[in-house]
């Protein structure tokens, strides 16, 4: 390999510029992703093994803190991670932390990350907490994000949810769909 193209993937790799690239484009993936519409809809969905469980379809907004955090004196400038601050507005009504970890590439707009956040709130109402799970790729600049309910992860009134939420932001303000199912109640 040319001594100009390795130098020039050290540059780009190392360094304080490196990590706010990593940011940028971890953050690019994590807030910036189209969904489909607002609102909120039901359906009944049948399973003669248990309860009962509604379909809902929710959305609302929410603001985030996304903090780099140290990296390891002896990381690699390509990986990197951030703390998760969140408050949401809708259903659910709440908030959530959490932690990311992304790598950046030497191609420009490729890249991916990971991240748990504790959503810890009120949902139709009912309180408790749940964990969702990001998957977020970047290729070339074509965002792919999957935002996913961790299963069993919800705790008192929220245990046996299930579902997945989708993220866009609209003149700079966040919002989320989210589309779930929890069991009714007994």
């Amino acid at each position: 390999m040319p001594s100009g193209v390795a130098e020039r993937r050290t540059g780009t790799r190392n360094g304080p510029c490196a990590r706010a690239v990593l940011v940028t484009v971890a953050a690019y993936i994590f807030l910036g992703l189209e969904s489909s519409g607002h609102g909120e809809t039901e359906a009944v969905v049948s399973n003669p093994a248990h309860k009962e469980v509604v379909m809902t379809r929710a959305s609302g907004t929410f603001e985030v803190k996304l903090s780099p955090q140290a990296a390891d004196d002896k990381a690699d400038a390509s990986l990197g991670r951030m703390s998760i601050d969140k408050q949401f507005h809708g259903d659910p009504e709440g908030t959530s932390k959490g932690e990311m970890l992304s790598a950046s590439t030497s191609v420009k707009g490729s890249a991916g990350y990971v991240a748990i956040e504790r959503v810890d709130g009120k949902l139709l109402g009912r309180l408790g907490t749940f964990a969702l799970q990001h998957c977020g790729i970047m290729t070339r600049g074509v965002p792919q994000l999957t935002i996913t309910v961790v299963p069993d992860s919800g705790t008192d009134q929220l245990v046996g949810l299930a579902g997945k939420m989708t993220i866009n932001i609209v003149d700079g303000k966040h919002f989320y769909d989210f589309e779930y199912t929890l069991a009714q109640p007994d």
